[in-house]
């Protein structure tokens, strides 16, 4: 059941971008097209999985054994880095459209606060090898979910007839904080 409570708590209660404001960047910027949104949530999901199950074993078996935990964060975005160029090139040389379409928010994976916020956590929660596979799939999910929602209400507001005042990103971050308005109504649900 803990488990279970994990996911669905990082998945909707604690959603990494409606409650915590973190990975905003790509939320906004390739949110405009619902393939753009989806190709993203599969980038950021094989990333933060995949980084947060190597920075967790980088951490336990070779920083905390040689006593170097303060080495971490350096640690850590070095581990994203190389793993977001690994994303990159296979993305680039298995689908060249969603490769174009993500354009530049793909390499800046990189810099993306959730991969190294998500890799951090995990560490500080003291999450076992279990949990942090539970957690490191569930923030993902909650950024996909999110985003591909977004996606679609970007693409109904673009054909809808909005004030000139809002069109483009002031509407996009109205319907944005209605999003987030209506998801905190999860956090009755555990």
């Amino acid at each position: 059941m803990n488990l279970f409570t994990l996911f669905i708590s990082a998945v909707l209660i604690n959603n990494i971008i409606l409650t915590k404001f973190i990975g905003m960047c790509p939320f906004m910027g390739v949110s405009n097209k619902l393939e753009s949104a989806i190709g993203m949530g599969a980038a950021v999901t094989f990333v933060i999985f995949g980084a947060s199950m190597l920075s967790w074993v980088l951490y336990y078996f070779v920083l905390v054994p040689l006593g170097l935990e303060y080495m971490k964060l350096i640690c850590f975005i070095l581990l994203i880095a190389s793993f977001v160029q690994f994303v990159e090139m296979f993305i680039k040389k298995t689908s060249p459209s969603l490769y174009k379409s993500l354009g530049i928010f793909l390499p800046l994976i990189t810099t993306n606060c959730a991969v190294l916020f998500v890799a951090l956590d995990n560490i500080t929660q003291e999450y076992t090898i279990v949990e942090t596979m539970v957690n490191s799939l569930a923030v993902p999910i909650g950024f996909t979910l999110t985003i591909v929602i977004f996606a679609t209400m970007r693409e109904r507001l673009a054909a809808s007839d909005v004030p000139k005042a809002f069109k483009g990103n002031p509407i996009a971050f109205v319907a944005a904080a209605i999003m987030a308005i209506a998801f905190s109504a999860f956090a009755g649900l555990v």
